[in-house]
């Protein structure tokens, strides 16, 4: 349960971070996205360390797991690694889960190991700052979740997440078409429309976000980002009453901290 909550904070904060950083950072349009850099880079094959933010009854654990994972071969190396990518994920350390994750995901060779390894480089991508290192997460991401959607093609949020991995690896107008086509296929798919509408403020296409986010609060009400990010893209429009009116009315769907500065911030901005 500690987990999972924890999981789920980890979750929002990127996807709060995200917003706070769209209007910062628009592009002219649509084609822009499709710039890449043409260097490319490689996961680091050496162990990851471990991170001194980790809690120190969690640390405790990873280091004995890791003293177990390097003694060890074959079946057993693959479970302590296993259990290695759960204990990063829980202490939020997702480049280390993902490490761990594909050694156990190549062992195992099972669609659940798959999508355990290919979440954790998803997640990691998202946190990661350095643009080439970003895109060698991403790929990675994509070659794990690819196994998961070319076993289930229904797997949606995987589907989702491999679409988004295409924007860090220069072709992004191939991950919106994925996107449209979980749409097409699951018209009310909250990720995809919070997504659609994340790429078209990036994009600079604001009312096109609108029309998507208008869509996802159809669906959810109380889809927080989704309603935070419609702010966003009001504000961006100039439409200021319609954008103070919802990020008050944001205010008041959630107290979360985060969720509160970043609706101050662009209130701030709107005076």
């Amino acid at each position: 349960m500690l987990k999972t909550r924890i999981i789920l904070v980890v979750v929002s904060a990127i996807v709060i971070w995200l917003i706070f950083l769209l209007p910062k950072a628009v592009v002219e349009n649509e084609q822009e996205l499709t710039k890449a850099d043409s260097a490319s880079s490689k996961t680091a094959s050496a162990m990851p360390t471990t991170h001194a933010s980790v809690p120190q009854a969690l640390l405790q654990s990873i280091k004995n797991l890791r003293v177990q994972f390097a003694k060890s071969t074959d079946e057993k190396n693959a479970i302590f690694a296993d259990s290695l990518q759960s204990l990063y994920r829980q202490a939020s350390q997702f480049d280390s889960a993902a490490w761990f994750g594909e050694k156990a995901a190549t062992f195992f060779n099972t669609t659940k190991s798959f999508l355990k390894a290919g979440t954790n480089f998803y997640d990691a991508s998202t946190f990661a700052m350095d643009a080439q290192k970003q895109k060698a997460l991403a790929e990675k991401a994509r070659l794990w979740l690819g196994k998961v959607v070319e076993a289930n093609p229904k797997n949606y949020e995987a589907r989702i997440k491999v679409a988004m991995t295409y924007l860090s690896s220069g072709a992004p107008m191939q991950g919106i078409g994925q996107l449209r086509g979980v749409l097409a296929e699951d018209p009310k798919n909250e990720l995809a429309l919070f997504n659609m509408g994340m790429l078209s403020v990036q994009s600079g296409q604001n009312s096109k976000a609108i029309d998507w986010l208008k869509q996802l609060e159809e669906v959810n009400p109380n889809h927080i980002q989704g309603e935070l990010l419609l702010g966003v893209a009001y504000a961006n429009e100039n439409r200021k009453n319609e954008a103070k009116a919802q990020f008050e009315k944001v205010k008041k769907m959630s107290s979360d901290p985060a969720v509160q500065s970043t609706v101050e911030s662009y209130l701030n901005d709107l005076k």
